[in-house]
């Protein structure tokens, strides 16, 4: 007698669920370029959407609780001067985005904590390197103010952005770089490329260290990522066409892990990979669902899981870092999906009766603070990310101002500050203590002044913008 034998699995039921209509956000026109990026952005405090706009490129920042219809004259963020083609948040700074765009520029931005009031049009610093488009820009994963950037000129370079200049550079690709993925401490990256080669790359030697030809037989794109144990998850179309993912080891590239096909579609699959859980998602462009598989250590090594199925297709997707997702609900990971005039959050979550919090499903994970500075990652010295416990649910640190210097790094120690109350007024001449009251006073007066004039200006903007005045 037979017997089937179910895989022991705590991720076996997660489910996937979209959020009610209100708490979407609607009237956003997605961009229509043609780029295989994400075209989304998302981090606890924001969401960051490439959108359709005349005259340049642009995308849309909103706090993540200004959920519902978008007011078509909300502030944009405009500095691009062609279409803006991938974005990413500061793994180490919520408030800082880089964008990459057609204009062969990346430019990162320092994000306010509240909603914008008026058009974002003055980058922090702006990189200029390439000669043709830029299609990618990605932040180190412990490093700070690390990114680096590739180009539709096959080059890549990786930049200091507290200081606005190049670290390195490499132009080992003959051909268009589809995808590239940093591993977990930031040693390696992976990359795709149109030449169909599979490559893992050591940017600090300048050298390509392993690298596989057609790891998938098809010729269409190729994505690739690095799993938490070192090992290459992609995906890509064999030779009839069919999507394919893929699970490789890059000290051995000459067998795959595993290899299974999956069906017959034109979209390339962008794979969203969590660490903690290992698990990854994967999103087609223009298909209306998202599968998600389990990475184990026991063949068949690629366990499918589910499929969240809806409607309406795609346009893109943002992948929420796990310090962001609701540990009261047991929820592991939130995706935000691009439809054509809107985007709808969509949660995965695994039940369970209690609520308590569930240490299975949330070990420490990676933290807002970067390990190291840029120099000593430069140096050789690799890290990884500083750990911090999903417990006490997610706390939004306080925004640190991002400065570029032209030789020092940020430095992001607070000043002290004293207040009057902490001084030993005792030990001050009462002549000086009266000069320095008064000379706060003075100043006091003179910021509310100021703050009153720039209200007025604000509303007279808003007066003429509306065709009010």
């Amino acid at each position: 007698m037979s017997r089937s034998i179910v895989r022991q699995s705590k991720f076996r039921h997660v489910f996937g669920q979209a959020v009610k209509a209100e708490q979407g956000y609607d009237d956003i026109r997605v961009s229509k370029v043609t780029w295989d990026s994400s075209f989304c952005a998302v981090n606890p405090k924001f969401l960051a959407v490439i959108i359709e706009s005349s005259g340049g490129g642009a995308f849309l920042v909103l706090p993540l609780s200004k959920s519902g219809r978008v007011d078509k004259n909300y502030p944009l963020v405009i500095g691009h001067s062609g279409p803006v083609l991938d974005i990413d948040w500061c793994p180490h700074d919520d408030n800082i985005l880089a964008s990459c765009s057609e204009d062969c520029t990346a430019m990162v931005w320092q994000i306010p904590d509240h909603a914008l009031t008026r058009p974002l049009s003055d980058p922090v610093v702006v990189l200029e390197g390439h000669s043709k488009r830029v299609g990618i820009v990605t932040w180190h994963p412990t490093a700070r103010n690390i990114l680096l950037t590739a180009g539709s000129d096959n080059l890549i370079i990786i930049w200091n952005v507290g200081t606005g200049e190049p670290l390195l550079s490499m132009d080992d690709h003959p051909d268009l770089i589809y995808s590239i993925s940093w591993n977990r401490n930031g040693s390696l990256f992976c990359t795709t490329c149109k030449d169909r080669r599979l490559r893992v790359c050591d940017p600090r030697k300048r050298e390509v260290v392993a690298e596989r030809l057609a790891p998938h037989e098809g010729i269409r794109p190729m994505r690739a990522i690095f799993t938490r144990d070192g090992n290459i998850f992609t995906t890509g179309f064999t030779r009839m066409s069919q999507r394919e993912l893929g699970l490789w080891d890059p000290t051995n590239f000459e067998e795959p892990i595993a290899l299974l096909e999956l069906d017959t579609s034109n979209g390339v699959l962008l794979p969203y990979y969590d660490a903690d859980t290992n698990l990854v998602y994967l999103c087609g462009k223009g298909d209306s669902s998202i599968r998600y598989f389990e990475i184990t250590e026991e063949p068949p090594y690629v366990h499918y899981l589910s499929t969240f199925s809806s409607k309406e297709p795609q346009r893109g997707m943002g992948f929420m870092p796990k310090r962001g997702v609701d540990v009261s609900k047991c929820e592991i990971a939130r995706l935000y999906k691009l439809l054509d005039k809107k985007c709808e959050p969509i949660t995965m979550t695994v039940p369970r009766k209690s609520d308590l919090f569930q240490d299975d499903l949330y070990p420490d994970t990676a933290g807002p603070e970067p390990a190291m500075e840029a120099e000593e990652w430069l140096d050789g010295r690799d890290e990884d990310p500083i750990l911090v416990s999903m417990r006490d649910g997610y706390v939004p640190p306080k925004s640190r101002e991002l400065k570029v210097a032209k030789k020092n790094v940020l430095d992001s120690r607070p000043t002290t500050r004293r207040s009057m109350s902490t001084l030993e007024t005792n030990s001050l001449p009462p002549q000086l203590l009266e000069r320095l009251l008064e000379e706060i006073q003075n100043l006091k007066a003179t910021v509310l002044s100021q703050e009153k004039r720039i209200c007025d200006l604000e509303n007279k903007l808003s007066q003429y913008t509306n065709g009010t005045a």
